[in-house]
């Protein structure tokens, strides 16, 4: 397995010490956020209800930022790569996809292109970033192609139907979740995955200890999402081709288990 991962735990204090001597003009902004994070701990006990509004914050500065995106360039190649990865995987325009924490489309509107109208289905816990999708619909004149974009309480997908999903995507939305949120996704993702489908996450690896960072970054070993996706019977597997890419996260992707397989049908 690639080596690119986070081996110290970020959240020590020994290594925020060293962090900020290394790297001084970065500590406001850090300061800012553990204020920000104090204050909401104490207003929003509720992972979900915590992070949209940190996404509401971020989304009234910069949108492309909220999604994590430095700069414009850097939104455009980072939804770039997404998008050639699954097409290189087989992505068809035929394909229904769902996109969990689609953002403001920085992959969306490419999948939202490529697809046959009204296969794209992208799905967020943050209204305000929402309407920043609706933007990038307009900019890229995407209407035609019919995306269905849905603010959601939680990543519970009970709403969705079964097998009804070809290919579902979430980048960089379980680096922001807790372990009890991405269960109740993967307790889900099973039924509303169509045969043959695959379900896709990235998250940031440790091969040290399991910690957090404020409560926005969470660090997984992989051996611990795989056994996550095992207990609801899917089999998952690390995408080590994935490792090979300029972007920071790994990813692991999902599929039915055989069991599941043989009992599901497409509608």
């Amino acid at each position: 397995m690639p080596a690119k991962n986070v081996t110290v735990n970020r959240a020590a204090l020994g290594h925020r010490i060293a962090y900020a001597l290394r790297h001084p003009r970065r500590v406001p902004r850090h300061m800012s956020r553990a204020a920000r994070d104090a204050w909401l701990r104490c207003r929003r006990p509720d992972h979900i209800a915590y992070y949209r509004a940190v996404m509401r914050s971020d989304t009234r500065a910069d949108p492309d930022a909220a999604v994590g995106s430095s700069s414009r360039e850097r939104w455009l190649a980072l939804g770039a790569m997404q998008f050639d990865y699954l097409v290189g995987h087989g992505l068809r325009p035929e394909h229904r996809l769902l996109e969990i924490g689609c953002g403001n489309l920085r992959a969306g509107w490419r999948f939202i292109r490529h697809l046959e109208a009204g296969h794209y289905y992208g799905i967020d816990i943050s209204p305000d970033i929402l309407f920043a999708a609706q933007d990038t619909v307009v900019e890229m004149e995407l209407q035609k192609r019919l995306p269905t974009l849905t603010p959601v309480r939680d990543l519970t997908l009970r709403f969705l139907p079964d097998a009804h999903f070809d290919v579902i995507h979430a980048h960089s939305v379980f680096s922001h979740s807790p372990l009890p949120v991405i269960e109740e996704c993967l307790a889900e993702v099973g039924r509303i995955l169509a045969p043959g489908g695959w379900f896709d996450f990235t998250f940031d690896r440790t091969e040290g200890e399991e910690h957090q960072v404020l409560r926005e970054d969470f660090y997984y070993r992989t051996g611990t999402l795989l056994a996550l996706a095992d207990k609801y019977g899917l089999a998952a597997r690390f995408m080590d081709d994935w490792e090979e890419l300029p972007h920071g996260q790994s990813k692991i992707r999902v599929t039915h288990g055989p069991a599941h397989e043989s009992s599901s049908e497409r509608p």
